[in-house]
């Protein structure tokens, strides 16, 4: 049912308008929830992360790799949606791409792994907070897309606050940029390519099945591996596939549902949730120079954001 017959026919919920309208608020609801519920579970990723305790990252990006594709290959088979995966590959182009992405999601993996890992998660945080704007720089000069004076100066803070993490602090933030540039490149190149979420990542992952699967092997041989060494671990190392795929799947969901500018308030969940993590259950340091760094991003988010909701598009009449 369509959300525009609702909103102009008026009436009791009983009648056909008052049910389209609470049909769209259904479904509005329901996105809302999904989008919340996944970029929660992005955000609490340094709690689970943190949870593997003393296993190596290279052994969590292997089996996050192999338990991605079991988990979202039963998700794609109970949805009937596996003929999307075979369709992808026979396409030449599309197939190259993923493979593009799919080095780019991986080393996304494994710096974002190796700084919760490595007590860093006010860096992660940052790189993912100044995201939004790299993507909207990426948007400039590679989609030719324009921006306003205030996007442009929103882009320009967030410059101004990177450069300040790099001069002034004794940590360059390349945890930051690296995770915001290569998850900017990664949404640049599977804009352009025509493939769903859910079927897009088990091919990505299908790509980095050989590695993975080489480097379980040389934990087990080498008898350094926790997989199957005790349950916990193998239970922690098999949850690393829904923790993957699971905040993806509701992403989708409530993609699909939601107006990019709800979506595009939303995202900004996840690093708070990481930014409070960090100074107050892992204790990382918050100087006044770093804090000005980041109210110098939430700032420029600020401004970015109201000029979205100003100038998005009016829905048809």
């Amino acid at each position: 049912m369509s959300a525009r017959g609702g909103a102009f026919s008026g009436g009791s919920s009983g009648e056909p308008g008052g049910i389209d309208a609470a049909a769209a608020r259904r479904e509005t609801q329901i996105g809302l929830a999904a989008a919340v519920g996944a970029y929660a579970l992005w955000g609490l990723m340094v709690v689970f992360f943190k949870w593997l305790g003393e296993i190596s990252i290279w052994e969590i990006i292997a089996h996050r790799i192999i338990w991605t594709i079991v988990f979202v290959g039963i998700f794609l088979a109970i949805s009937g949606r596996l003929g999307e995966v075979a369709s992808t590959l026979a396409q030449p182009r599309v197939r190259r791409a993923l493979v593009i992405s799919a080095l780019l999601i991986g080393a996304n993996w494994t710096i974002y792994v190796w700084a919760v890992d490595s007590k860093q998660v006010l860096q992660a945080s940052f790189g993912y907070f100044i995201n939004p704007l790299v993507n909207v720089l990426v948007g400039f000069l590679l989609l030719g897309e324009r921006l306003s004076r205030w996007q442009a100066m929103a882009v320009a803070l967030a410059a101004v606050a990177v450069a300040l993490q790099a001069m002034m602090l004794s940590d360059f933030p390349w945890i930051s940029l690296a995770l915001a540039g290569s998850f900017a490149a990664y949404g640049y190149v599977r804009k352009l390519t025509p493939v769903g979420a859910s079927s897009g990542l088990f091919i990505e992952t299908l790509v980095l099945l050989a590695p993975a699967l080489v480097l379980v092997g040389y934990f087990m041989l080498s008898d350094t591996g926790h997989f199957l060494a005790a349950p916990l671990p193998t239970i922690q190392l098999l949850l690393t596939g829904v923790a993957t795929a699971l905040p993806l799947i509701l992403f989708a969901l409530g993609a699909r549902r939601l107006k990019l500018s709800t979506i595009g308030l939303v995202q900004y969940l996840a690093p708070s949730i990481q930014f409070l993590l960090a100074v107050f259950v892992y204790g990382e340091a918050m100087t006044s120079l770093r804090l000005a760094t980041f109210v110098l991003i939430w700032i420029s988010l600020l401004i970015y954001t109201t000029d979205s909701l100003r100038h998005r598009p009016t829905p048809p009449t």
